[in-house]
């Protein structure tokens, strides 16, 4: 059974920055696409950034294009994102989690991926 395992998490002010890290274990990393979701309460779970699994094919969401880097490291079996530039409606609950295909293309869509962390809690303060 695969197994991700966020890190990286707390609280910030406004403006600064973060760094997110997530293991894999389970399936062979270096497969599957990668992607960061993040979630707040009352709210659906929104993509962030996901990364193809030879480490090209990057997406973006818009609201954080410029800001958020996401980036693998498939010797590692590890996939990262730096948060820069935060602002308080970043504040939310950060998941990692891996596509269900293995190759292809990376997607947008929460469904598109089976295995998710636990999450890892990000508070920007104002």
């Amino acid at each position: 059974q695969a197994q991700l395992v966020e890190s990286g998490g707390g609280m910030v002010q406004a403006g600064g920055s973060l760094s997110l890290s997530c293991a894999a274990s389970g399936r062979p990393f270096s497969r599957y696409n990668m992607a960061w979701f993040r979630q707040v309460p009352g709210k659906e779970r929104e993509f962030l950034a996901a990364v193809g699994w030879s480490g090209e094919r990057i997406k973006y969401d818009d609201s954080v294009k410029g800001r958020f880097i996401i980036s693998r490291d498939n010797a590692k079996s590890t996939v990262d994102l730096r948060l820069t530039n935060l602002k308080p409606e970043d504040t939310a609950v950060y998941y990692c989690a891996r596509q269900r295909e293995s190759y292809g293309v990376p997607s947008r869509k929460p469904s598109q991926y089976d295995s998710w962390g636990r999450g890892t809690q990000v508070t920007v303060s104002s």
